[in-house]
Formats: C-alpha cells, structure tokens, sequence
C-alpha cells in the first residue's frame, strides 16, 4: 500500500505546473521534498532537469521561482512577481524602493537596471546568470515609514511613498549613481509627491540634511510649490549647513540660505 500511495504523488513537474495554475510563481526546497516525499538525491536530479531546461531558477539557497512560457526567452521573471515571497523566506521585512520604487510611481524615465529592495539589516545582494539583480539597501525603524501597497502580476506588495521614496534616493545617492541621477528621476517623481506627506516623510527619515537636500533638488527640479511646507519645517529647526554632496569639499562654494546649503556641485538632470 505504501509503495501505491508513492506512486500517486506528483513529480517535481507536474508539482510545479499545478503551483503555476493557482498562481504560485515560486516553491522552496523543504516543501518540495515534503510534499513529493522524494530523496535529496532525487529532489536535486529533478531541479538541475528542469534548471537546464530554464523551467526554474534557484535565486538564494533552498528558494525556487517558475519561469512560464512567456518568459522562457529571458529565463527570469519579473522580480515584483516574487520578491514578497522571497522575503518571507528570508525572514525579513522589507519595501520595495529607490529607484524600483521610483518607476513604480510613474518616473521610470531612468529605468533600474536592479531591483531595489529595503530592509532592516545588510543582507546580500542577489545576482544571477538570467540579469536577475536585486540590490539590498539597510535600514532601521522599518515599520515607522510611510508606505503604500502596489498591485503587481502576483498580489500586493509594500512600497515605499513618492515623499519617502525621494528621501531614500538622497541617502543612498551614491549607490544608484549621484545626484544627477537623483535631479532625473525628481524631474518626474516631483508630479505625484504630496507636500504635507513630503514633511512627515521628511520627520520619519530623521536626518536632516536630507531633508535640505531633497528641498534644493526639488526646487531645481522646478517643484518648488510643494517645497514649502518643508521649507517652513527646515527653518524652524535652524539646522546647521550641510554641503549639497558630502564627498566634495564646500570652501569656497556659494551657500543657499534658503536650505542652509553649501553648493559645492553643478547638479544637471536628464530632463
């Protein structure tokens, strides 16, 4: 009886087709092995069959996605189809942000050529050879931010707000390429960012100078009607002046009195 009842549990493949049907575009080892009740040996001869045959991919140790027809070509999916997946695997709590965040929000003249993901503590970056990369930023106080529920192919998933997006590509400014870069995707990320979201944003984040550079670059940006709300909160705080890019020296570089700012760098945007 026992040897029937193995006989009638489905194969890797079939497993994965039926997972796909019900819209599950990823599997893990542990259940895999747990449901089909196959060896290690044999659960590894399975996955490196369909590997080879770019029906699946493994992205971290013991973490599967599934590769439908229509994405047989690329041989990767969409990494908002599993990143929430993904995470819970990890066992980390995240958002979606930067410039993916960005592109989510209608700026996608600067499309990433990564997936940008936030976290609460450093964890690896992720690179395959299918161009998957998912580029992992660290940050603290997680669930104090703003963020809003993006519908993708596979669910929902968190994302961080134009307001907070914009602060993040300020902090993490020379990760994602300068701030020329930053000014770019300001110039269409500035349409649909809100000024009293901008400030409680501008509160959650914590560092000020921040906030002062964010402030110039929007207003270079030519948004600065939603600067104002910032610009009365800047002011009360009486922070000290900051230089508009930290790697730069400021001596000798004019101050923006407005945003107590040294303007040590001739910011250009793409648009």
């Amino acid at each position: 009886m026992e040897a029937e009842r193995k006989t009638d549990l489905p194969n890797l493949s079939s497993w994965i087709e039926s997972r796909q049907s019900r819209g599950l575009y990823f599997f893990t080892r542990k259940e895999a092995l747990k449901t089909l009740q196959k060896s290690e040996a044999a659960f590894k001869q399975a996955a490196s069959r369909l590997a080879r045959k770019k029906r699946i991919v493994r992205i971290q140790r013991g973490f599967f996605i599934i590769i439908p027809f229509e994405y047989a070509a690329t041989g990767i999916l969409p990494a908002e189809w599993f990143i929430d997946d993904l995470m819970s695997y990890i066992g980390h709590p995240y958002y979606v942000g930067l410039l993916s965040a960005a592109a989510l929000h209608g700026a996608a003249h600067q499309q990433p050529q990564q997936f940008h993901v936030v976290s609460n503590g450093p964890l690896r970056d992720i690179r395959s050879k299918n161009r998957l990369a998912i580029t992992f930023f660290s940050k603290s106080a997680l669930k104090e931010i703003p963020l809003t529920q993006v519908k993708v192919q596979t669910g929902h998933i968190p994302v961080s707000t134009p307001e907070v997006t914009a602060l993040d590509l300020i902090r993490y400014a020379r990760r994602i390429g300068g701030l020329d870069r930053v000014l770019t995707v300001l110039q269409e990320l500035g349409e649909v960012m809100d000024p009293e979201k901008l400030v409680e944003a501008a509160k959650t984040d914590g560092k000020m100078s921040h906030a002062q550079r964010l402030g110039f670059l929007l207003e270079k940006a030519g948004f600065a009607e939603i600067t104002q709300n910032l610009s009365k909160w800047v002011t009360e705080k009486k922070p000290f002046p900051v230089r508009l890019e930290p790697s730069m020296p400021g001596r000798g570089h004019k101050k923006n009195e407005r945003w107590k700012l040294i303007v040590n760098l001739d910011v250009e945007g793409d648009l």
